[in-house]
């Protein structure tokens, strides 16, 4: 899709990756709805702010109809917790799944009918390697990103004969808050973080050329498919080396 003129919505754009990804966007001339809490680092992105809080679900309702049309909706928010699954409290959880998968649910339900009647359109979910393979101490938060995987599957499926199309960017551990905000700082040598704007363009690579599946770092995908090849092995090895 070319990416000049077209109207796209960011979850999460007040900072890391959804910040990435909004400027990036308006340096390529496409009109952004620049979603999140924090209006100040919406403005600050260049694009059109939409103050949302995404567990609200009237909330939710009026931004989408504050967006109006989108060509593209980029499902970028998300938060994590990390720690043991009996120590994880039903509030938190319901916060994890309400951002994490119901919200892009909820947003690609309000805009998919519009971009089939106009015949264009690009929805993009931003997973986790986690909710490809699962980790120790991140049952809640993988949960979530493995529900937001099936999602991005099925739809693509569903939509593979119209001109709608659906990619799941999965990232690794990235250079955000978003470690120091689930309450766990992010202390391995490997695989070292990434600036979030190599996820950002991962992203606008995804939109311009249709891709189904991107990986950031690349050598990212390798994971997955051992652990579908060998999942005994993989865990053995997981259980070792964390």
């Amino acid at each position: 899709m070319e990416l000049a003129g077209a109207v796209c919505l960011v979850t999460g754009a007040s900072s890391g990756i959804g910040r990435a990804t909004a400027q990036r966007l308006v340096a390529e001339g496409a009109e952004v709805l620049a979603l999140g809490r924090n209006p100040n680092a919406l403005e600050a992105t260049g694009g059109r702010p939409i103050v949302c809080d995404l567990t609200d679900d009237d909330a939710v309702a009026a931004a989408v109809e504050t967006a109006g049309p989108v060509d593209v909706l980029v499902n970028n928010a998300g938060i994590g917790w990390a720690g043991p699954f009996a120590e994880l409290d039903a509030a938190t959880l319901d916060r994890l799944v309400r951002i994490n998968l119901v919200a892009p649910v909820l947003l690609t339900s309000a805009f998919l009918p519009g971009m089939l009647e106009r015949g264009r359109g690009h929805v993009v979910n931003v997973g986790s390697i986690v909710g490809l393979v699962g980790a120790k101490d991140e049952a809640g938060y993988a949960s979530t990103k493995g529900g937001l995987v099936a999602f991005t599957e099925s739809l693509r499926q569903e939509l593979s004969d119209t001109q709608v199309k659906v990619s799941l960017v999965t990232p690794g551990a990235i250079a955000t808050a978003f470690f120091e905000r689930r309450g766990t700082p992010y202390l391995r040598r490997f695989p070292r973080t990434v600036p979030p704007v190599r996820v950002a363009d991962a992203i606008l690579d995804a939109i311009r050329h249709d891709r189904d599946e991107v990986y950031v770092p690349r050598w990212l995908a390798f994971p997955p498919r051992f652990h579908s090849m060998l999942p005994g092995l993989y865990r053995a090895l997981a259980a070792r080396f964390g």
